[in-house]
């Protein structure tokens, strides 16, 4: 599983990794994450603000951050696909 989280380093993009590094405990998954902070890199994804979590090329939420509960919701259902 890839995991990225687009941000710069604002203290948004940094609870994002947080949460989503505590919603991983647990799950007995090889996860690959991914902190991609600069900026000419993030215009590569086509989102309309910072932070942004993308599971597997899937773009999960772009300019908020989400419950950690929902994270745990995204992961799995990449887990079972």
């Amino acid at each position: 599983m890839q995991i990225k989280i687009l941000g710069p380093g604002c203290a948004r993009c940094n609870q994002l990794e947080s949460l989503t590094k505590e919603a991983l405990k647990g799950l007995d998954l090889d996860v690959n994450i991914e902190k991609i902070s600069d900026v000419e890199e993030i215009l590569k994804y086509p989102i309309m603000g910072t932070p942004a979590l993308i599971i597997n090329k899937k773009i999960k939420v772009a300019g908020r951050v989400p419950n950690k509960e929902q994270i745990k919701k995204w992961i799995s259902e990449e887990r079972d696909e």
